[in-house]
């Protein structure tokens, strides 16, 4: 073997364990926990019929439910799109729906609150999807992407074709009727990176309730991909 390609491998395994040092002493920054973490924060102000958006099972893959968060709900609802299998392998009972379609009338404006958690990115016709989420809500939506990720998909199931920046997030719910209220990141080299937003029909009944305005001078991912010499 040669010299350089030792010192690669010694170098990539090296900072293999320092990122899964980094994981294990961090927990709280996967993406998933962390995501979490502020759907409990955000989610005991929601009150009335609440959806979650291609739901699956409704498991926040931390041995809870989604449904237990919202402990305000009037109603709670799932929806799901079975379209390359037999049969839906969500929960059961949930409402088929195709993001990419026409939204039934039935499903306009039919909730206060719409989640929509780590669907986008599967979604090639993104401002269609988005607009179909704002459109199901009286008030508001919850969104969560990916800002960094790997990617992720399974052949003739569902594929990955996205991922969002908090202006494209601001620019799609503003072109789909509603305002941008709350945005946040876990920021960090180790986890992939989600970004978290809320956004509302009617902001004047949310000001100040999930924090303060974002900071749009704030660059997510420059503290990681910016450094002395680089060649960008």
């Amino acid at each position: 073997m040669k010299t350089k390609d030792l010192r690669d491998r010694i170098a990539e395994m090296l900072r293999q364990r320092l990122m899964n040092y980094v994981r294990l002493r961090h927990p709280e920054m996967s993406p998933r926990r962390w995501s979490n973490a502020e759907l409990r924060r955000v989610a005991p102000f929601v009150e009335g019929d609440v959806v979650n958006v291609s739901g699956w099972r409704d498991a926040d893959k931390e041995g809870n439910s989604y449904r237990s968060y919202f402990t305000k709900a009037k109603s709670y609802a799932i929806t799901n799109y079975w379209g390359s299998r037999e049969a839906n392998d969500g929960a059961e009972g949930s409402i088929f729906l195709d993001l990419q379609a026409e939204l039934p009338n039935e499903l306009h404006a039919r909730y206060d609150t719409v989640l929509c958690h780590t669907v986008l990115e599967h979604i090639y016709d993104v401002p269609k999807a988005v607009n179909n989420v704002c459109e199901m809500t009286k008030d508001l939506a919850i969104l969560i992407v990916p800002f960094v990720q790997d990617e992720h998909y399974t052949n003739e199931l569902y594929g990955d074709f996205w991922r969002f920046t908090p202006l494209s997030l601001k620019r799609l719910t503003g072109d789909a009727g509603l305002q941008l209220l709350y945005i946040n990141s876990n920021d960090n080299p180790w986890y992939p990176v989600y970004l978290f937003a809320v956004a509302s029909r009617m902001p004047e009944r949310w000001a100040g309730r999930f924090g303060g305005p974002y900071d749009w001078s704030k660059r997510i991912g420059r503290d990681i991909f910016i450094f002395d010499n680089c060649a960008w």
